[in-house]
């Protein structure tokens, strides 16, 4: 802790990292005004990390696409919000059972010290599977912040 009169980092967050899921974006908006405001608080760079399989989707043809449509989005919130943004898309053979150990490693890989991301109103269903949210809770050092869908 500063003694009285010494400066320090006034920034709290650095990296904010925010898993997107490119199918549902329309869910998240409320999460991405939110990490717009903080990104501008905190003078943070927003990272905005996507899980993608490595055959043929509904998003995307390859990882390749998928890439450039995630990056699309990243500088579309950039514009629309004015915050300094990047993408970051992983590959995973099957991205429902690796969705959270690709989301923890991607928190070590960034340098991520925030995550930001939507969540829904809890349902029976969360009693038997854990949420996402509370898996990088338990498995990274950033702190985690969850934002209700409205």
């Amino acid at each position: 802790m500063p003694l009285f009169g010494e400066q320090r980092d006034m920034s709290m967050y650095k990296h904010i990292m925010v898993p997107v899921d490119l199918a549902h974006i329309d869910k998240s908006e409320t999460a991405f005004v939110i990490v717009a405001d903080l990104a501008k608080l905190y003078d943070a760079i927003v990272t905005y990390v996507a899980i993608t399989s490595n055959v043929p989707g509904a998003i995307a043809h390859n990882p390749e696409e998928f890439a450039h449509k995630l990056a699309d989005f990243a500088k579309a919130q950039s514009d629309q919000r004015g915050h300094r943004t990047a993408a970051h898309s992983v590959v995973s053979s099957d991205p429902t059972v690796d969705l959270d150990k690709k989301l923890a490693g991607t928190v070590d890989e960034l340098g991520a010290d925030l995550i930001v991301m939507a969540t829904h109103i809890p349902n029976m269903a969360d009693m038997l599977l854990p949420s996402h949210g509370g898996a990088l809770a338990r498995h990274t050092g950033a702190s985690v912040f969850l934002v209700r869908a409205h």
